[in-house]
């Protein structure tokens, strides 16, 4: 009976006792999932400081205790309203508009935000010199955001033209409440003081411009009940609102989402590993039959024994953890500088004890977890198996108990995923995709397998048929290896192919004849001067487009004020609050298709209501059907039309797009203005041209394709940084797994190759055939992570983005290669103490 109970302080002797001679080994069954516990301790640590600083830093976000913005100017009872909220408030106009450096004739599209008072109530606009921020209020004076500032090598002290009104540079804006580096690329910001607005002229009719008003309250005052009496009149007249309480959420939100998609990341990067440690334990535990089978000769209990070894991976689980959680604590006080562009704030860290506490329990969890199945097979072990396994190999066998813990590992993957994207359909998803790819890599080794095997090319020379029959000779690394290799290739291709299609289609966009510039703001009196500028400069003009502002009164006879409260009406409040730019046209443009109704040109007197074409899109969310009636007030005239189609548009083409077109006969004495489509042949022509348009329009904003396209390849590799910084831990855990397998089988191989020695084969031979083993082993890996990658690829281009995919060939390449490489370079470093073993050291192998 005594001997039933279990003794924990021998237990954990002989696990500490049978651990000396392989202590190195198993901390290489861990050390595959030490990277995914640093991505997860890193990515928790980065969350918890991100909670923390947008706690600490959300009024400095918004600058205000309360933000009101719309799109038109309050009149009226609206402006009464916004006067009475508070004493301490600030008004900013901000619009897009094109901005000209004096010195040295750059020019460039910019957001123009027009300040008066003194907001910024929280935070500051900082600035170079510091002073500028308060200086630039008073006089004729602007803050240039540094990007320009860099762009067009300006200085403190020039000027810059912005329409008709020359500014001096008071400084220069490194940030701005809620600005972050992205923004500032995308839509650099020039402030100007609200004073010299209306001299500017550039408040002219058909521009669009955003109002925002900034309010500071008492200490005391609770916001969020203000905002809740309030809100109901703000919805009357269209204002949106934003308190630092709804920053808090909003920017916590947003972040929180990011932070949870980089986890996933590095979770895939930690079931890598887990998998390399299932490998590295089934070959452990095989290897420890001999003395398991001795000690279960001795009278020690199958689960006595199993427990020694349980015991032995927990505490190796419990190192691996601790080394994941010190590295990701490291890793997190980089990760600020990954993201910096990304970030409205300055981010500051401190150690998160809740983040490795995750990681802790996380690691041994999953490592635990993973280990289970092969070690579960030690309870099959019998004490006859000392006399069996000299003679033949044992099987261990798989009992339900194992299919119960796969079962546990599924449902393990499933209950991360969730906890990280709190839906239970997107967590099955994921789990559902990430064992999809482990199938299809491992399906893809096994046929490979099957096809070195099946079609072996027995004309090869010894040495290539040593090295590929090793691909499925017992205790082969060819699953694991494009499985956990395979995998990580194929995520940093894809991100690759991915990035490239996106620029691609934009660059195709913009290639041959397509438009290039585009011009917007045109007044009536003022098109005929472009035109002039265009053939002057022998720029062709391939489109010019009228554009009518208007607002929608009714839908179906039904107004704003009757949708007010009811949650239940189809259609939504918004729609009427919005200002609609038009055009009106005869036929359809390449970028359309009429996908229901029928295109109605020309408007026939004849007609009772006037035939307007929707995008299909807009009327689906607008819950807007064929035969719908609309009332549009144009200037204070009411034009009373019918939907007669819907478009689909392709929102891609360079061309005037429009949710609505009217037809010809109706709008062409409407107060309108113009949008023209130029193409430029070189950069040259458009500097000059754009040049002309700025001096003598400046009112006239002017969009350049190529610009955009550089910026797009500025966001693209910011954004792409992160997620392959990310990614990356998934390769770097492939190439541990592989360096822990190829030591893992380096025992095996000692055997074989003593053998292959002891029969003659010289050290270049075995060397060979060691190289030649690997090199077929990194090329299926790539070769596999790229075919799936560019099967990924090709779906997400046809079906996503509806574009051409054409990876490049040079990249494919030189993944290829390096992966490849790599893989040899590991193996032969692993292996290099094989060739110097003595033949007479295979008599001395165990049995």
């Amino acid at each position: 009976m005594q001997q039933d109970k279990l003794n924990f302080p021998w237990l954990l002797q002989m696990a500490w006792r049978d651990s000396r001679k392989n202590r190195s080994r198993l901390v290489l069954f861990i050390s595959s999932i030490i990277l995914g516990i640093a991505a997860l301790v890193g990515i928790y640590s980065l969350g918890d400081n991100l909670r923390e600083n947008i706690d600490e830093q959300a009024a400095t976000l918004i600058g205000a205790d309360l933000a009101l913005y719309g799109n038109k100017a309050v009149e009226g009872k609206a402006k009464a309203l916004v006067d009475s909220l508070s004493k301490t408030r600030s008004e900013e106009r901000s619009f897009a508009s094109m901005v000209y450096f004096t010195k040295n004739g750059g020019n460039r599209l910019a957001q123009v935000k027009a300040l008066s008072g003194e907001f910024p109530y929280y935070g500051k606009l900082e600035t170079i010199p510091a002073t500028a921020e308060k200086t630039f209020r008073t006089g004729r004076e602007a803050l240039v955001d540094q990007t320009l500032m860099l762009q067009y090598q300006a200085k403190v002290g020039d000027s810059i033209k912005i329409g008709e009104v020359t500014f001096a540079i008071a400084g220069i804006l490194e940030k701005a409440p809620g600005s972050t580096g992205l923004t500032s690329t995308v839509a650099p910001s020039v402030y100007i003081p609200m004073a010299y607005l209306k001299q500017t002229g550039l408040m002219q009719k058909g521009s669009r411009v955003g109002y925002r008003y900034y309010f500071k309250y008492p200490p005391k005052t609770d916001i969020e009940k203000l905002v809740k009496q309030l809100e109901p009149q703000f919805e009357k007249y269209d204002l949106d609102y934003n308190t630092v309480q709804g920053q808090k959420e909003d920017t916590g939100r947003s972040f929180q989402d990011l932070t949870r998609f980089l986890a996933l990341v590095g979770f895939v990067a930690l079931l890598l590993g887990c998998i390399g440690v299932a490998s590295a334990i089934h070959i452990y535990i095989r290897e420890k039959l001999n003395s398991i089978a001795i000690l279960r000769c001795l009278g020690v209990k199958a689960r006595q024994a199993f427990l020694i070894y349980l015991i032995q991976i927990t505490g190796i689980g419990i190192i691996g953890s601790v080394l994941g959680a010190l590295l990701g604590t490291a890793i997190q006080q980089f990760l600020p500088i990954v993201i910096k562009d990304l970030l409205p704030f300055e981010l500051t860290t401190t150690i998160s004890w809740p983040a490795i506490g995750q990681g802790l329990a996380i690691g041994v969890l999953i490592s635990v977890l993973f280990a289970l199945p092969p070690l579960l097979s030690i309870r099959k072990v019998s004490p006859l198996n000392v006399l069996r396994v000299s003679l033949d190999s044992t099987k261990l066998e798989r009992d339900p108990l194992t299919w119960g813990l796969y079962g546990l590992i599924v449902l393990f993957i499933f209950g991360f995923a969730f906890l990280q994207m709190r839906t239970w359909i997107e967590a099955l998803v994921f789990t559902v995709s990430i064992l999809a790819a482990f199938v299809v890599l491992y399906a893809i080794a096994s046929l490979l397998m099957w096809l070195v095997r099946k079609f072996f090319p027995t004309s090869w020379s010894y040495l290539w048929r040593q090295g590929l029959a090793n691909l499925y000779r017992p205790n082969n690394q060819t699953s694991i290896l494009i499985v956990s290799i395979g995998l990580g290739t194929s995520l940093i291709c894809t991100l690759f192919f991915v990035q490239t299609i996106l620029l691609t289609r934009v660059k195709l966009s913009t290639s041959g004849n397509q438009p290039n510039i585009v011009l917007f703001d045109i007044q009536g009196n003022q098109k005929e001067g472009v035109l002039a500028i265009a053939k002057a400069r022998n720029v062709p003009v391939n489109q010019s487009v009228p554009i009518v502002n208007m607002r929608l009164e009714e839908v179906n006879g039904r107004t704003a004020a009757d949708f007010e409260g009811d949650t239940t009406a189809e259609q939504s409040r918004r729609i009427f609050g919005r200002e609609y730019r038009v055009t009106f046209r005869d036929s359809i443009t390449s970028s359309e298709k009429v996908v229901k109704g029928k295109w109605q040109g020309v408007y026939k007197k004849t007609d009772t209501l006037i035939p307007v074409s929707l995008e299909k899109g807009f009327a689906d969310r607008s819950r807007i059907e064929l035969g719908d009636t609309m009332v549009f007030n144009v200037q204070g005239t009411l034009m009373s039309t019918t939907v007669s189609s819907f478009r689909d548009v392709n929102w891609g083409e360079v061309q005037t797009n429009f949710l609505v077109v009217f037809p010809t006969g109706v709008l062409e004495d409407a107060p309108q203005f113009h949008a023209m489509l130029t193409h430029v042949p070189n950069p040259q022509v458009s500097a000059e041209f754009q040049q002309d348009i700025v001096r003598q329009f400046p009112n006239i904003s002017i969009i350049d394709l190529a610009l955009v396209l550089r910026v797009l390849d500025d966001i693209f590799n910011k954004i792409g940084f992160v997620i392959r910084f990310m990614a990356g831990f998934s390769i770097l855990t492939g190439l541990i797994v592989l360096i822990a397998s190829v030591l893992i089988s380096k025992y095996q191989r000692l055997q074989e190759s003593v053998l292959l020695r002891t029969l003659g084969a010289s050290r270049k031979q075995i060397f060979a055939i060691t190289a030649l083993e690997y090199f077929f082993l990194g090329s299926l890996a790539a070769f596999t992570g790229i075919l799936i990658a560019l099967a990924g690829s090709f779906s997400l281009a046809k079906f996503s983005f509806e574009a051409e995919f054409k990876p490049e060939l040079l990249p494919i390449v030189a993944v290829f290669l390096f992966v490849s490489l790599m893989t040899v370079f590991i193996g032969l470093v692993n292996s290099r103490g094989i060739l110097s073993r003595p033949p007479l050291e295979v008599l001395r192998q165990d049995v």
